[in-house]
């Protein structure tokens, strides 16, 4: 039998096309992915938020109509910015109106005036 011969260490690591790959060294490697992938995951757990949607991605967000966003347009409980023809809404006020904020659901009295007006009185 011929004795194992001492192998530097820069000889060591070196990776050959046909070197064998042991069951330690694949459970070395799985470990070493694993840990890497965690803390990808972890330094990439917030999304990104974009600063300004458009008006499909409120929309979806609030699960409102069309016709709703144009309304909140038009009161100024949405404000926005309209650029070559693309209405955009900032992110940080739309968070405002979720969180209640800026919404007021008391009826406007010109509104009240028309309804209670057109009734008949018996």
């Amino acid at each position: 039998m011929e004795k194992a011969k001492s192998i530097p260490l820069q000889a060591a690591s070196r990776v050959h096309r046909d070197q064998l790959v042991t069951l330690g060294d694949l459970q070395e490697f799985k470990e070493e992915l694993l840990l890497s992938i965690r803390s990808i995951i972890q330094t990439n757990s917030s999304p990104a938020v974009k600063k300004w949607l458009k008006s499909y991605e409120v929309r979806k967000l609030l699960n409102i109509s069309k016709g709703t966003l144009q309304t909140f347009r038009a009161n100024g409980t949405i404000p926005f910015t309209k650029m070559g023809g693309l209405i955009y809404y900032d992110t940080d006020a739309i968070n405002k109106v979720l969180a209640g904020k800026k919404f007021d659901f008391t009826p406007n009295p010109d509104s009240l005036s028309k309804k209670t007006s057109s009734r008949k009185k018996l």
